[in-house]
């Protein structure tokens, strides 16, 4: 399978290039691409391009972000800090004005991701106690004439919370409790040998619905992707031997228990142990993969876990579905558009900065 997907790519490379610009049905109305880059200097930027490589915006900020979350309704996007981030961004996607500089209460930091609620009056985010290192909570954010006011917190049912997400019924989140504890300000992992991650289901209400684990404590619950239909699927990055057979990717699906999603043995080797970013296709009933560490790329069919695309990608970060397939960001080299509603994969590259993207990005 993986020979066919280097033909189709090589046959196809040609194509994609001599497209001369985007396939979209309406050119003037494309996605705007938001992340989180650095430039050579270290400086740390929150961006918006157009996906024909229309710089929107490129706004300087403090702290280093991970992910993005877009209101609903408004042209308003949160750039989440990265763990251990004492500042997130509110920015006016219009233009990239800084309309707002979040700060995490005292004892409190955030861990890289937030989201929105369908109704534009929330906003929540995970974060670490750091009285009782790792204790994960979600902050509860009002939305009032944009500004983002903390009024609330409770407990993820776990440790070093990750990503939220909502499930389809848009007042439930899944929480990945990556199961690490740090303390204020580090990155350092203090319970390697007593992990505890999980998957967890909630109201916003803060009760809880369900918490499942993996057969590994060592295998931190990360990233997710949730389809139409309330299938999870999880990425994660494993802590212990390097040459352990971890799961690193998992699946929810409605009604069933929380299990490894069927990876082949190559792909799940040249992994090296770490996933970055996951997105799911709905449309097209596919789901995507970045592995940084193994500067690889991959594409399952959702349903049938049939291998699609396994290509390699120098860094690969973000990943987000598009109508023809995924756009996938880079941290050393450029970014690029697969378009996988054929048999014969088509790869194109964008005209986008190449290099130091984070591992999150956002089409809006």
């Amino acid at each position: 399978m993986q020979r066919r997907v280097f033909l189709a790519l090589s046959a196809t490379l040609a194509a994609g290039a001599a497209l001369g610009g985007l396939t979209y049905s309406n050119r003037n109305n494309q996605p705007l691409l938001l992340s989180a880059r650095d430039d050579a200097a270290g400086n740390h930027y929150a961006v918006g391009y157009r996906l024909d490589g229309t710089q929107v915006f490129a706004t300087r900020v403090d702290a280093r972000c991970h992910d993005i979350h877009m209101h609903p309704e408004r042209p308003l996007a949160v750039f989440v800090g990265r763990r251990p981030g004492r500042e997130s961004y509110l920015i006016d996607t219009r233009d990239g004005s800084l309309l707002q500089v979040l700060h995490s209460p005292a004892e409190r930091h955030f861990y890289g991701h937030g989201v929105f609620h369908h109704s534009g009056e929330w906003f929540y985010a995970t974060e670490n106690d750091t009285r009782d290192a790792g204790r994960g909570l979600v902050g509860v954010y009002r939305v009032r004439d944009d500004r983002l006011q903390r009024v609330d917190e409770f407990p993820t049912h776990g440790i070093g919370p990750h990503q939220l997400l909502w499930m389809p019924d848009g007042d439930s989140l899944v929480i990945a409790n990556g199961g690490i504890r740090t303390e204020a300000d580090s990155r350092e992992m203090m319970n390697l040998e007593r992990m505890e991650p999980s998957l967890v289901l909630m109201h916003r209400s803060g009760r809880l619905l369900s918490k499942e684990q993996l057969p590994q404590s060592m295998n931190s619950v990360r990233h997710l992707a949730v389809a139409r239909d309330g299938t999870i699927v999880s990425g994660q990055q494993y802590e212990g031997d390097p040459h352990h057979a971890a799961p690193l990717l998992a699946i929810k699906r409605p009604g069933e228990a929380f299990q490894p999603f069927p990876l082949g043995e190559a792909q799940r080797e040249v992994m090296r142990q770490y996933t970055a970013s996951v997105a799911i296709n709905d449309a097209l009933r596919l789901v995507a993969v970045t592995a940084p560490r193994g500067n690889r790329f991959f594409v399952w069919d959702l349903d049938t876990a049939e291998l699609r695309v396994d290509v390699p990608l120098a860094d690969c970060a973000g990943v987000a579905a598009i109508e023809q397939g995924f756009v996938v960001s880079s941290g050393q080299g450029r970014c690029r558009l697969y378009d996988c509603r054929s048999g014969a994969l088509v790869s194109q590259p964008l005209s986008l900065p190449a290099g130091l993207w984070d591992n999150h990005l956002r089409l809006a």
